[in-house]
């Protein structure tokens, strides 16, 4: 710790920070534009200018810019001296110059970090009158809009999208005061997180296209905290409402999880809750119609009791994206023993054996904060950007993280970016990944093996034997292979915290044991390091700690005549399953009751649609990969804009049903009720009473406020339905209110912020005004209570070592590979996702390519029985011969493992079909458009 002065007044902070990050996390305001929290100092905007003293006698001082010094002990500044501010104006005037007066139209208007520092600077006059330079914009995909008149040369965008993230395709273009932020060409931006661009950016540069298309200003919108529904990471956001439609999503800070920043699936995925074709009433179709009802929520209710009332055994099928209150609701339904988790066998498999992994192996599960000070990382089987890209963001700073310590070494302070940068040059900590295909991550790797999945498993068990030889040793493996196993094993056993990551991406149990031995051969040598276990959706580790049998089984019951009844909750079994399985089963069922927030094919199949909630309309909790149980929150009530809507949460009907059911009259019941209901039933499950403030939680008094204090319209939002506004709805389920009326400063925050605002900070950079230190934890808590933890004990290793993958000739082995963009449910149902995603290929090797005949782009036939479906034709040298790549979401019978057969479709296979997708004109990763180069005009 230091002491410094500022302004007469001292202050005990952290030595090893810079005077801007100590002054913020005092909560002192000093203005900056180039200085980011997640991004270290470059100095490059001179905004954050205070005078410097050399010793208590000095009156003169000097001009420093704050986020360059160090606040060593015993330093003297002044912020609010008047030559500093002078200063700091003129800076100001001098970035205004070429920035345009558009305020009132720019969509960052009110949430302008600009604007913030304008107001905080004085700058209240324009003085330059003569004419501005102008640039031309570029299309940048359907994610990102761009406005380069209005840049201040910040270089924070690229800071963030190339050093910190890893693109490549975003520069600066020009010199001196004519610089241009943009691609080579037009086209759209190829990184994963791109979406970031929209906060990173001081001003109205890079804006969210999705927003542009309904745009409403940020304090128009209504917020809640709620967490990402697009995979298993967990990420905290904050989704904004205007009339009944979520309108864009932001990034809510989280110390330990996502804190800044969010990949672009997360941010931009969220399309799918404002679908015209959603289910929003009640709709019953009999055995003999061709067409729905619309029902009432009585009539519903009566038609659904009365029909598994008559049926003499009722099967439930859950889901991994429904929230913990609803399977178990579904589950007290149905019973435990005729309870499905709704997940095929093989991802059940492997669920299962991660939670005995995450408990047995002695490795703790890190947080995504934690990840980044790792300094040895082992993948096996994942591909991190495309199956959890935010873990990836994680593990790519962790690999970069021996910059800093070469830094701290040489006595250059770590916050000094563009020093520290050049010390490192190429300076990381050793990464390997083994995978059948080059991954997000390949540029960073020490090593990249390609190999297919029972490969990799064996790599795994070598390279736990070579850190343990009392782990099982692996027959028959080649010398090139037993020497990478060595080298592998020699670097997790020199770091100080080795971290190992596996997932079931690959659906292989193989590697999760060959991961399981890695990680108990540190543990008994008694090495700090980390396992992380990657999950696919938002609540797998959720429902694998809930229990129940694999979807196979209900259809099992179902065609076996042991049930004649299904429920169906928020899962399209079309995407699990081959269609004609799924068909077979549901064909045998007399009742079929389907709850979800998406008209899929499996609602239409359903006797009986219900329409739940989506994470905009509902509560409920979440288990991340972590093992965090997280609470999500309901955005808006759809009732109070669409009368006519019937939406609830899956949990209200299922309760509702259940009572029917028993011939009980329907009671309400609360979020609070049911999450009880959840903890006691599943012992496993009981921390999750403490993920959240329960209803009667209040600040001062108040609730927490879901409105910004200056809302408005709201007469006007329900004008064509009535000139008076009704009272606001109530929420007796949590402790936030749907108004502006309550508590939303920052002086008292709760642990669950819906949105981010303090006095005279309205840009995302208000955040800094709720944690505890400028990049730290939010001052009342990081929400999200830890569920799993590993325990103490003798570590037994996996024997079950597979054989070695053998070519066979004619025959290739089929590898389904996770990807961002159109490889998740909910999300792929979103326009801009559907646009971003990259068109669908089969995917082999140069030499099978060559044994097939066959160029890129032709047409193959992939061929198991009885099924059949056609691709264009992708050569990846790298890959491994025998084995055939199809991206995720291309047909649910497509399963890793399976052996297929390959060949060049004619001429009439490919007229007759019917492509999921069309093949780019360019290969894959030339994702350009035609269009204008990036021109800066006088």
């Amino acid at each position: 710790m230091a002491t410094i002065h500022v302004d007469g007044q001292s202050y005990q902070v952290d030595g090893a920070d810079n005077l801007l990050h100590a002054c913020l996390s005092l909560g002192l305001d000093i203005p900056y534009f180039c200085w980011h929290p997640a991004m270290s100092s470059v100095g490059a905007c001179r905004q954050c200018a205070v005078k410097k003293f050399k010793d208590a006698d000095d009156t003169r001082g000097a001009l420093v810019m704050s986020c360059m010094v160090s606040a060593t002990d015993d330093t003297r500044i002044a912020i609010d001296d008047d030559e500093a501010r002078e200063f700091r104006a003129s800076v100001i005037e001098w970035l205004m110059i070429p920035h345009p007066h558009d305020c009132p139209v720019c969509e960052e208007g009110g949430h302008c970090h600009l604007q913030d520092m304008t107001v905080m600077t004085g700058h209240d006059r324009r003085r330059y009158r003569f004419r501005k330079r102008t640039h031309r914009n570029q299309y940048l995909g359907p994610f990102i809009a761009h406005e380069m008149n209005r840049c201040i040369t910040c270089y924070r965008c690229v800071r963030f999208y190339n050093d910190y993230a890893g693109g490549t395709d975003l520069g600066a273009f020009g010199a001196n005061d004519n610089i241009y932020f943009g691609r080579y060409r037009e086209g759209t931006l190829e990184s994963e997180f791109s979406g970031n661009l929209t906060e990173v950016c001081p001003t109205g540069v890079f804006t969210d296209q999705t927003h542009s298309d309904h745009y409403t200003r940020k304090w128009d919108m209504q917020f809640a905290p709620s967490i990402c529904h697009q995979c298993a990471v967990g990420c905290n956001i904050s989704p904004g409402e205007r009339y009944g439609d979520i309108r864009r999503i932001e990034n809510r800070y989280h110390g330990e999880v996502n804190r800044y920043f969010l990949c672009d699936r997360g941010r931009f995925g969220y399309g799918y809750t404002n679908r015209d074709d959603r289910p929003r009433q009640p709709e019953w179709r009999g055995a003999s119609d061709d067409h729905s009802v619309v029902m009432s929520v009585d009539g519903a209710l009566d038609r659904g009791s009365d029909a598994l009332r008559d049926a003499f055994r009722v099967i439930g099928i859950g889901s991994p994206r429904a929230s913990l209150e609803s399977n178990h609701q579904l589950m007290a339904l149905v019973g435990e023993d005729n309870f499905s988790t709704g997940i095929a066998a093989t991802e059940q498999a492997c669920l299962e054996r991660m939670d005995e992994l995450t408990r047995t192996c002695g490795l703790p599960t890190p947080t995504l904060r934690e990840v980044e000070h790792h300094d040895a990382v082992l993948v096996l089987g994942e591909d991190l950007i495309q199956s959890a890209a935010r873990l990836g963001l994680s593990v790519r700073r962790a690999v970069l993280g021996r910059r800093e310590v070469l830094a701290t070494e040489r006595g250059v302070a770590p916050w000094n970016a563009e020093a520290v940068k050049t010390l490192a040059q190429d300076g990381r900590f050793p990464l390997f990944i083994a995978y059948p295909r080059n991954t997000g991550l390949a540029s960073l790797a020490s090593a990249s093996p390609k190999c297919a999945p029972d490969d990799i498993a064996r790599l795994g068990f070598a390279i736990a034997h070579a850190i343990d030889p009392a782990a099982p040793a692996v027959t028959g493996l080649d010398e090139s292979t037993q020497r990478q196993a060595e080298c592998i094993a020699a670097a997790l056993l020199a770091a100080n915290k080795p971290l190992v990551i596996s997932g079931g991406s690959l659906g292989s149990t193989a590697i999760l044991d060959a991961t399981g031995n890695v990680a108990r051969a540190l543990a008994r040598r008694a090495k700090p390091g980390g396992l992380v276990l990657v999950r696919r959706e938002a609540n797998s580790t959720g429902l694998g700690l809930m229990g129940g049998q694999p979807l196979e089984w209900a259809l099992e019951e179902l065609t076996s005549n042991r049930a004649d009844a299904v429920v169906i909750l928020e899962n399209d079994l079309y995407q699990r399953l081959p269609a004609e399985e799924v068909d077979y089963g549901l064909r045998q069922a007399r009742a079929i009751v389907v709850l979800d927030h998406q008209r899929t094919r499996t609602v239409a199949r359903a006797h009986l649609v219900l329409p739940a909630a989506s994470f905009a309309e509902g509560d409920g909790t979440l288990v991340s990969l972590e093992g965090r149980a997280q609470r999500f929150f309901q955005v808006f009530e759809p009732t109070y804009i669409r009368p006519e809507t019937n939406i609830h949460e899956s949990w209200r009907w299922l309760h509702a049903l259940r009572a029917g059911l028993m011939r009980q009259k329907v009671t309400e019941i609360s979020l609070d009720e049911v999450t009880d209901a959840c903890a006691g039933a599943h012992p496993v499950l009981a921390g999750i009473v403490a993920a959240a403030p329960r209803a009667d939680f209040r600040i001062a008094g108040n609730r927490l406020a879901r409105e910004p204090h200056r809302y408005s319209g709201r007469t006007s939002m329900r004008a064509h339905l009535n000139v008076n506004e009704p009272r606001s709805p109530q929420d007796p389920d949590t402790f936030l209110s749907f108004s502006m009326e309550g508590y939303n400063g920052y002086e008292r925050p709760g642990p669950q912020v819906p949105f981010a605002w303090a006095p005279g900070w309205n840009s995302p950079q208000a955040w800094n005004k709720f944690t505890d230190e400028v990049g730290g934890h939010l001052r009342a808590g990081d929400p999200g209570v830890r569920l799993l933890h590993p325990r103490a004990g003798v570590y037994q290793y996996a024997n079950n070592i597979p054989a070695p993958f053998q070519v066979r000739p004619g025959e290739w082995q089929l590898a389904v590979m996770p990807r961002l963009f159109g490889g998740e449910e909910t999300s792929s149902r979103a326009a801009p996702i559907a646009e971003r995603a990259a068109p669908s290929f089969v995917t082999v090797s140069a030499a099978d390519a060559g044994q097939l005949g066959a160029s890129e782009g032709d047409w193959l036939t992939i061929a198991w029985s009885p099924h059949s479906c056609l691709l264009p034709l992708q050569i990846d040298p790298a890959l491994p011969s025998g084995l055939v790549c199809v991206p995720a979401g291309v047909d649910a019978a497509l399963v890793t493992g399976k052996t297929v057969t390959l060949s060049v479709a004619d001429a009439g296979q490919i007229s007759s079909h019917n492509p999921p997708d069309t093949p780019p004109d360019n290969p894959p990763g030339n994702n350009d458009r035609p269009g204008p180069e990036p021109e800066v005009r006088p």
